[in-house]
């Protein structure tokens, strides 16, 4: 078994308080002391410790707990959600995933308020949410692309803020992740879809005129960090330069987080011993 290598929890190490983006290093690896090997190993080795507390959520949801996990990953492109998807979460059973991707709001969308399709993605008791990008994109690209009236998505933050409230209320425990990459990173990963016709697919023209937006993108999320940032559903910045190091610290934090429900196998809804008498007369 792999030694932790963790100064302090993830949870604490990763928490947003206190980080300003500006002078922020993509290629740290915060609370944590070894490698990549070591990493890798114990990744493998704590998946299974998350793939175990993800299966108790799920029979405690099936017999009437209504607690659920909201996992919020937001960050710029190639940061590295779509990984944490496939590493990560697809270490646990499916049957207990809801995942949902929030890109350009459709027609029907945008007819809407902004949060009537996130609330329609939501997970279901015993469920693992997970939501590639979400309602931050709401004071993210609406903002740095000007798409609504300032003093619209000034009232977001407090509107968000009470949207967690209410989720957090009804049984679901909410794990928000800012992933950040390196300009430089983000280059060599978006010249890598460029090069290798697997990749085509995942590369967006506009990802290029993005970047040269990346200031205001930086002020937009460090707004979004010390607005949205509660007791009830704090913010985790996690730099995303090192892939392995990035699904590590996801993997923590949701294994955190589940630890924090203590969570036990429910009780037999039925007489054990009189179906035990029924299977064997059968």
């Amino acid at each position: 078994m792999a030694k932790s290598a963790w100064t302090e929890p993830a949870a604490t190490a990763l928490r947003a308080a206190g980080i300003r983006l500006e002078d922020y290093d993509c290629s740290d690896t915060p609370g944590f002391t070894a490698g990549r090997k070591h990493g890798e190993k114990l990744l493998s080795e704590r998946g299974k410790v998350l793939a175990r507390l993800q299966e108790l959520l799920y029979a405690n949801g099936r017999s009437g707990d209504q607690r659920k996990l909201l996992l919020v990953l937001q960050g710029m492109d190639t940061a590295g959600k779509g990984g944490i998807v496939r590493h990560v979460i697809g270490a646990v059973d499916p049957q207990g995933v809801r995942p949902a991707a929030f890109g350009v709001p459709t027609e029907e969308e945008r007819a809407h308020h902004y949060l009537w399709r996130i609330r329609r993605q939501l997970p279901a008791a015993g469920q693992i949410g997970v939501f590639d990008r979400s309602y931050y994109e709401d004071v993210l690209v609406v903002r740095v692309h000007d798409l609504v009236p300032r003093r619209e998505w000034e009232l977001r933050y407090d509107e968000i803020n009470q949207f967690e409230q209410e989720l957090t209320d009804g049984g679901a425990t909410l794990v928000k992740v800012a992933m950040f990459v390196s300009l430089d990173e983000q280059k060599r990963r978006l010249t890598q879809r460029l090069e290798r016709p697997d990749k085509y697919w995942k590369f967006d023209p506009s990802d290029i005129g993005e970047r040269a937006l990346w200031p205001q993108y930086r002020e937009a999320y460090q707004v979004m960090l010390d607005r949205t940032d509660t007791e009830h559903a704090p913010w985790h910045v996690v730099p995303a330069d090192n892939k392995w190091f990035s699904r590590l610290a996801v993997t923590e934090l949701l294994i955190s987080a589940l630890e924090s429900m203590e969570l036990t196998w429910p009780p037999a809804h039925f007489d054990i011993e009189a179906e035990k008498a029924r299977l064997a007369a059968s």
